[in-house]
């Protein structure tokens, strides 16, 4: 610029080029309302399509997440908006538009290091945690980790025992009474009207190793859902006969039932002991007295924790002695992995 006005050049605005930036429409964070959106639950998911049955219809519609709702999970049992095409035609697309409040969720890691939380099924107001009481033998470990899932993640907790044919379910079921859990027997000798006396009217997650059973109980409930079952194999590890989660339609719209894939691992390291005791009002009121930093499993490690002072022999006595067997798996991890 020196060089040319030495040489008598002079300037004006219209010699100045400014580049237009990337965007020419200005920024909002004003999102559509998106008043028209049709509601419905979040019945399958898989690869970037989610499955949704409109409150208005029977069958699944497939859609995709919308821009706006970025990163926002979605997971089976999630009630959603959806707008767009929902005429559920072939190759018909529509969008998810809104996520409501979750009214209880279940998660796990993959293990006790891992901090990201896995969503195992959104909604449900009951698991169903299936344990074969033989072949594979139960794990006490894994049913009392999914306990403590349930009970973080304000969803009721049911015991399904299965194989009921091979030997008698009663000692395993009667480690479980002093949390009031609810336990119901359902080999495949045994009648299913217990257990459709408690599904029916509610959202109800099924949880379990494979190879005990479960995808031949979903088969018992929906006759027409034709999961597929498998073999334990030699080795002591089921076979992972169900890959994805799926909510499926009980018979007579009773309710529904979510089946989700088998796992050899339920990692909590979302969960605190606080986080459990919390579940039981009794419990987290007589904690209150323990000092900082009490673990609250008792001596040896904890010689001041004022669960101790509870009477051994009346029912809370009982229920911290159980809670406890929670917070030692929750600390283990030998125990709860096939």
């Amino acid at each position: 610029m020196a060089r040319a006005a030495r040489a008598g050049r002079t300037y004006d605005e219209s010699d100045i080029r400014v580049r237009p930036g990337k965007g020419t429409r200005p920024r909002t964070k004003d999102r559509p309302a998106h008043d028209d959106a049709e509601f419905g639950m979040v019945v399958t998911k898989d690869r970037g399509r989610w499955g949704v049955v409109l409150d208005s219809a029977h069958e699944a519609i497939v859609c995709m997440r919308a821009r706006e709702l970025g990163r926002t999970s979605i997971e089976v049992g999630d009630r959603v908006g959806v707008v767009g095409d929902t005429s559920g035609r072939a190759g018909s697309l529509a969008r998810i538009v809104k996520r409501e409040d979750r009214t209880s969720v279940l998660h796990r890691t993959a293990d006790d290091t891992d901090p990201y939380e896995r969503t195992v099924v959104a909604n449900a107001d009951q698991l169903l945690i299936v344990s074969a009481v033989a072949d594979p033998p139960p794990r006490s470990g894994f049913v009392e980790r999914a306990l403590v899932a349930a009970f973080v993640g304000n969803v009721h907790p049911i015991l399904c025992l299965t194989k009921s044919d091979l030997t008698d379910p009663t000692p395993f079921a009667e480690e479980f009474t002093d949390l009031d859990v609810t336990v119901v027997i359902a080999g495949v000798d045994d009648p299913l009207d217990e257990v459709r006396a408690i599904i029916d009217g509610h959202v109800t997650a099924l949880i379990g190793h494979s190879g005990v059973g479960k995808s031949t109980l979903v088969n018992r409930l929906v006759p027409d859902a034709h999961r597929e079952t498998g073999v334990v194999s030699g080795v002591g590890k089921g076979r992972h006969t169900s890959t994805q989660s799926v909510a499926l339609r009980l018979p007579g719209d009773a309710g529904w039932i979510i089946d989700t894939p088998g796992i050899r691992s339920f990692g909590l390291a979302h969960v605190s002991p606080g986080d459990v005791l919390g579940v039981f009002d009794d419990l987290a009121a007589a904690v209150e007295a323990c000092p900082r930093g009490c673990s609250h499993l008792g001596p040896p490690a904890d010689p001041e924790c004022a669960l101790d002072e509870i009477d051994p022999d009346s029912a809370t006595g009982r229920r911290v002695v159980a809670v406890r067997k929670l917070l030692f798996a929750l600390r283990s991890n030998n125990e709860w992995e096939m």
